[in-house]
């Protein structure tokens, strides 16, 4: 009914059956017949048909006056929804975990808005599972393990193993550490949500799940990197986090047998038929972005 309304009114703008058809690119005939349907439908004639031209009867040019602002705000409106679902702009609302989004996934933030400078990014960081749709979000990055299914899912890439890290100076002043049990004998810095410590030994297979006691305890890794530079314990941290300062020298690894296993990063969004083109760009570009970086290649 509403592309009949649309083809009538552009019958009356245009003054012609051939024009009208051109512009809606389909055949005379057809846009005759659906003009005829139109007319059976309300019960009366809505155009005087000549050889050249048609115009609006008393009742044609009435029931143009009434449709023709409704057909035009509807087009209107499409062509808004086209460019929302078509062209990569507008505010995009992303949730994100805090260490994540501030350290490994920095710089994709920054070449994103770069390569799609109509977009307004509005990130959201937390460390806690967040609701997506309470939240109003576009999109969330999660770690670990998705269970609901009411949301689409991409892999991106994957946070690499969690090692049990200390700096030299704190290991200097206490026992060494020959076994897991050692460790309710050590300061413990602990970081959610890596709250429980999960790690399986290497060479047996034994896994032990163990909730420590922290002397320090903060919901967040950069703090409880800093925590674990400067003394206070030891630290279960993802590699991804902290191979910089493995590599400098500032951290070093404990027990180096146990470790946590990766955890697969994921980009969820809710379901729905038509993505818009800016939330597709993001997934894509974070998915390229994770398959370049060593510390989150899959």
């Amino acid at each position: 009914m509403l592309d009949e309304l649309a083809l009538f009114v552009s019958i009356v703008e245009t003054g012609s059956l051939r024009a009208a058809a051109k512009k809606a690119s389909i055949p005379a005939p057809t846009l005759t017949r659906r003009l005829q349907k139109l007319e059976q439908h309300l019960g009366c004639r809505l155009l005087h048909r000549s050889a050249r031209r048609m115009t609006p009867t008393r009742e044609g040019w009435q029931y143009y006056e009434q449709c023709r602002p409704l057909v035009h705000s509807l087009q209107q409106a499409t062509a808004k929804l086209d460019v929302t679902l078509h062209q990569v702009s507008g505010l995009l609302r992303v949730l994100a975990p805090v260490d994540l989004a501030n350290d490994n996934l920095a710089p994709a933030w920054m070449t994103f808005l770069a390569q799609y400078p109509e977009v307004r990014l509005e990130l959201e960081l937390d460390n806690y599972t967040q609701d997506l749709i309470g939240h109003g979000a576009d999109v969330a990055i999660r770690v670990g393990a998705q269970p609901d299914s009411l949301l689409n899912m991409r892999r991106l890439g994957q946070a690499k193993e969690v090692l049990l890290v200390a700096s030299p100076d704190y290991l200097a002043k206490r026992e060494p550490l020959k076994s897991v049990d050692d460790l309710e004998l050590h300061d413990l810095v602990v970081s959610s949500p890596l709250s429980t410590w999960t790690m399986q030994h290497s060479q047996s297979g034994e896994i032990v799940r163990w909730q420590p006691q922290g002397k320090f305890c903060v919901n967040g890794v950069y703090l409880a990197l800093q925590a674990a530079q400067a003394g206070l314990g030891i630290l279960f941290c993802p590699i991804s986090l902290c191979h910089g300062q493995l590599r400098s020298g500032k951290l070093v690894r404990v027990l180096p047998e146990w470790q946590g296993a990766p955890r697969d990063i994921y980009a969820v969004w809710s379901q729905q038929r038509y993505v818009p083109a800016r939330v597709r760009a993001l997934i894509e570009h974070l998915a390229d972005f994770c398959r370049q970086n060593p510390q989150l290649a899959i």
